[in-house]
């Protein structure tokens, strides 16, 4: 899992329900009980910074912001799988924050039950934001959330391992097929990759789902079947352990680390415990494409920070959107980025981003072409993400061939809409 800001959730499902119930805590009259009246010089924030370090550093923003404003902030943070059900309990004591953080991919739960304000009613500038970013924080073509930072996948690897081999970063498909199969030997597979049964194997399957001309609204558009041909591939080559069906994000990192494989798929959270490793020498590249110059198409990660609507005090609403003007100057975005490893979403700041962290220009490239996952699917995401992810597991334990794989996705995800 991700630290920080821009953790990957790997719960699933939960949402949804929540949501309705969250719906009926804010928007229905008389729902809601007494609530102790709220300090008017204070923005209350919810989110899921209960690491120390993350918790301070926050803190360090927030005061940033909110003191030249005359104002404070105060955070109440809480487990990330437990944000969803902590905003029902609050909403229906009436006591939501003025600013409530959530993953991206849970924001098109929330914003349907229009207890979220759209941004610019709050004097939130987005202009300027990479369009991946807006993804991210829209509903309904609406902005209703805003990212600091964003995260993606790339391609790392043993710098060592494949200098020794004479092999550069493969850059397509046939590439890292060819590439893996070479770094393999002893105990080291040339590739790594997570294909859990959950969010982390889904988000690390969509580079390849995506890049081959996946479409997840349409899961069995006869293109998708590549990318799982191709996991399936390094798999039956033994370029990659089988036990891929069951490593998360972590566990491949883990395996990069101790040496047992040359070349792995995972993002920037994983940064601070590769550049503690004395004896291993890494490097970023992007994500192999099926053809050489098409673009790679990962998904965009994050959290993003959201205004839930306060109709009796509407000063706080613009009291919240002024300390997210301030968190998302140019000069915040780019310094909160860098002390958590993920990119700022306004593209000035992204660019100075690359240049200040070379070694990371990688993700800052990639994630311009990022897309959000909820961006055609919206609420329906859960769904299809269990459905992607009954697909890569049924393939690469042998159970079904790849076109019988997205088939059969794509009826379980309509039937769950």
């Amino acid at each position: 899992m991700p630290p920080l800001a821009g953790r990957i959730r790997t719960r699933r499902g939960r949402v949804p329900a929540l949501a309705a119930a969250l719906a009926v805590a804010i928007v229905a009259p008389g729902m809601t009980g007494c609530a102790a009246e709220p300090d008017p010089g204070t923005v209350t924030v919810l989110n899921s910074a209960t690491d120390t370090a993350e918790h301070t550093a926050n803190q360090r923003f927030f005061d940033r912001c909110s003191k030249p404003l005359g104002l404070k902030v105060e955070q109440n943070s809480v487990p990330a799988d437990q944000i969803a059900s902590k905003a029902l309990r609050m909403a229906s004591s009436d006591s939501l924050t003025d600013i409530l953080e959530l993953d991206g991919s849970e924001l098109p739960q929330f914003a349907q039950t229009e207890g979220l304000r759209p941004l610019d009613e709050v004097g939130v500038a987005t202009s300027g934001l990479s369009a991946s970013a807006k993804s991210l924080g829209s509903y309904d073509g609406a902005q209703y959330g805003i990212a600091r930072s964003v995260n993606s996948l790339a391609l790392i690897y043993n710098t060592k391992l494949l200098k020794d081999a004479g092999i550069s970063p493969p850059t397509t498909w046939k590439e890292l097929r060819a590439a893996a199969k070479k770094l393999t030997a002893g105990d080291t597979y040339g590739m790594a990759f997570s294909a859990s049964p959950n969010a982390d194997g889904v988000y690390q399957f969509l580079p390849f789902f995506w890049s081959a001309g996946g479409d997840e609204a349409k899961i069995d558009n006869g293109k998708g079947e590549a990318a799982l041909q191709l996991w399936k591939d390094l798999v039956a080559d033994g370029s990659a352990s089988r036990s891929v069906v069951s490593w998360n994000q972590q566990d491949v990192n883990d395996q990069f680390i101790a040496g047992r494989a040359a070349m792995m798929i995972n993002g920037p959270w994983q940064v601070p415990v590769l550049s503690a490793q004395k004896k291993v020498d890494w490097a970023v590249a992007s994500i192999p494409v099926p053809e050489a110059g098409e673009p790679a198409v990962p998904p965009i990660g994050g959290t993003v920070m959201a205004v839930p609507k306060n109709d009796e005090d509407p000063a706080r609403e613009k009291n919240a959107g002024k300390v997210l003007n301030c968190l998302n100057s140019e000069k915040n975005q780019l310094q909160w980025g860098e002390s958590v490893n993920n990119v700022p979403t306004r593209a000035t700041a992204a660019q100075a981003y690359a240049q200040h962290n070379p070694k990371l220009a990688a993700f800052a490239e990639l994630v311009t072409t990022a897309r959000s996952r909820t961006a055609k699917v919206g609420t329906g995401w859960p769904v299809v993400g269990d459905a992607l992810a009954g697909a890569f597991q049924s393939v690469l334990t042998g159970r079904t061939s790849p076109e019988q794989a997205l088939h059969r996705a794509q009826q379980q995800a309509s039937a769950g809409k």
